[in-house]
């Protein structure tokens, strides 16, 4: 029995470089789902300010690209794909979404929500789990759903967080997102069965993509954590000099 046969992820069978460009996903429940959203979102920030309306914008068309664009159907293909596909959940929609809606606001706490997020991200890359979520769609839909919600409970606890507990909970992010990229990016042996047959199209061998994928999680996704960080401290630090009284 082929890969193929065994593993039908949402996004459809793997695709190959010649017929990417034409495996865009027009399901149509998903469809009117994106449609529901984007009215619902434009009656409530219709009279908001354009920066709000503008990360709603953004948030839409990222949606876009990642659930109906080709790149839906490469995550099929590639492992180091779908990391980037969780990594822009995670790290550019939920903060979009937060911004657009400041409204928003999660119980619980910083280091709940930091945690929660950690244990969610770190649950669907086990190997398991992730076969188990690309052979049915309630469970890829409840992958995708967790992720992003667990990330926007991070973002949104962190715009309440003193400063100090906002930058030890994006420290403590980039410290998880890391270690499980190089846990991934060390291994010996290709770990995702989904991928042992989908990436030689590709060019790569399953070990080398799944290298990509750790790769992907230990710099830049660790790292956009780690901007956020000090692009907080720098703003908490200039705050404090403007106060102090001149010597």
């Amino acid at each position: 029995m082929s890969a193929e046969r065994i593993w039908l992820p949402y996004c459809g069978a793997a695709p190959v470089p010649a017929d990417l460009l034409a495996r865009w996903n027009f399901d149509p429940i998903l469809l009117a789902a994106l449609l529901g959203l984007g009215l619902a979102s434009h009656l409530r920030t219709r009279t908001a300010e354009p920066w709000r309306r503008g990360c709603f914008a953004m948030a839409f068309l990222l949606l876009v690209l990642l659930f109906v664009s080709p790149f839906c159907a490469l995550t099929s293909a590639l492992f180091s794909a779908r990391v980037v596909h969780h990594v822009l959940l995670g790290l550019v929609l939920a903060p979009l979404l937060v911004t657009a809606f400041p409204a928003w606001r999660v119980h619980g706490s910083v280091p709940g929500w930091t945690a929660i997020q950690a244990l969610i991200f770190w649950l669907w890359h086990s190997p398991p789990v992730y076969g188990w979520a690309l052979s049915n769609d309630a469970v890829y839909w409840s992958m995708q759903i967790s992720l992003t919600a667990s990330a926007i409970g991070f973002w949104s606890g962190l715009r309440h967080a003193s400063t100090p507990t906002a930058i030890a909970a994006l420290l403590a992010s980039m410290v998880q997102m890391g270690l499980l990229g190089a846990l991934i990016t060390f291994s010996g042996a290709p770990l995702y069965a989904p991928h042992l047959a989908t990436t030689a199209a590709w060019g790569l061998s399953p070990l080398e993509d799944q290298q990509l994928a750790g790769l992907i999680m230990w710099a830049p996704a660790a790292g956009l954590y780690l901007a956020a960080a000090l692009a907080l401290a720098g703003r908490w630090l200039g705050r404090e000099a403007r106060l102090s009284p001149a010597p």
